[in-house]
Formats: C-alpha cells, structure tokens, sequence
C-alpha cells in the first residue's frame, strides 16, 4: 500500500481566502486571489508584514477554513487504497495546533487521528508521494513530489503539478 503525505494549508484547507477576506476587512482593500499570483500576501504588501502574520497567531484562525473542493471525496477514495498521512508545518504558528486538529476531524472523519503530522521540516516524512502547495518541501523529501497549485507558486517549474483535486484522483487511481 502506497503512502501518500497531503498538506493542509492551501491544499485541503482554503487559507488565501480567508487570509485576503480579513486583510481586505482591515485594511479597506479589495485584492483577489489573481493579485497573488507568484507571490504572497506579505511580500506585496511588505510593509504590513508583521501584521500580515500577526493573522497566524491567532489560534482560531485556522478553524474555519473552508474546505478546498473536492479534495474530501477524492482522498476518502485514495483511503481505500492508499495510506494517507496530512501533514502539516505547523510549526511556523505553533498555536494553530488545536484549530486544525479540530479542523481535520470535522472535515475528514474518516482519517485516523494518528495519521495527523504536525511538524517543521517535512523531509523527516516517511511517504512515497507529498502533495504540497510548498515547493520547499520537496527538496529533500525522499519521495515524489505532486505541486498543488496555489497562486503563490503559479511560476514553479520542475515538479509534477496538480492543479485540484480532480487531477490528484486522476493521477492515482487512473
């Protein structure tokens, strides 16, 4: 049986909106997701940075996250076939443990609890497959690395991208 490791945040957990619908409510903006195109919320706007990720801290700012589409039924169906580990870098915001723990058993029941990886540097994953957002992650990932496509990495080449969750199903159980 096949392991595959799946991120959260900007994977299975839709964080840039959340995060751009509470910048824009503070700050009287109105950018979208096409503005972070190749970039980040705190990188275009450098001099709110601290602000920016003074959202992170919060504890229960991953809590209600939505889910990205598709991803719950695609992965129930990879369970069936695959050991699924999400693993999160959680941290870089260790007070949003809590909020996705809670986050994941109300979303993905279905998962072992103990197949939950809160972690730092993802190369300690033991997986044949990674789906991050993070191109980051795979540089000394032993496995194989699938970019899930996020606006911030719309410019990264050199991996096997997936660009939702209709293509993870397709690349596994095709």
């Amino acid at each position: 049986m096949k392991r595959i490791a799946i991120d959260m945040d900007e994977v299975i957990a839709d964080f840039n909106t959340k995060h751009l619908q509470v910048f824009n409510r503070d700050y009287n903006e109105s950018l979208t997701l096409n503005d972070l195109t190749g970039t980040r919320l705190r990188e275009l706007r450098p001099h709110l940075q601290h602000e920016i990720i003074d959202y992170l801290k919060d504890p229960a700012f991953f809590r209600d996250l939505a889910v990205m589409p598709d991803s719950q039924q695609v992965i129930e169906e990879l369970s069936e076939q695959h050991e699924i580990f999400i693993t999160t870098a959680a941290m870089e915001f260790p007070t949003s443990f809590t909020a996705k723990y809670e986050w994941l058993k109300e979303h993905f029941p279905f998962l072992d609890d103990m197949n939950f990886v809160f972690c730092g540097d993802k190369s300690i994953i033991n997986a044949d497959y990674l789906i991050d957002d993070n191109a980051r992650h795979f540089q000394r990932f032993k496995g194989k690395g699938l970019l899930f496509t996020a606006p911030h990495n719309r410019n990264e080449t050199g991996y096997t991208r997936v660009d939702n969750w209709l293509e993870v199903r397709n690349y596994f159980l095709s």
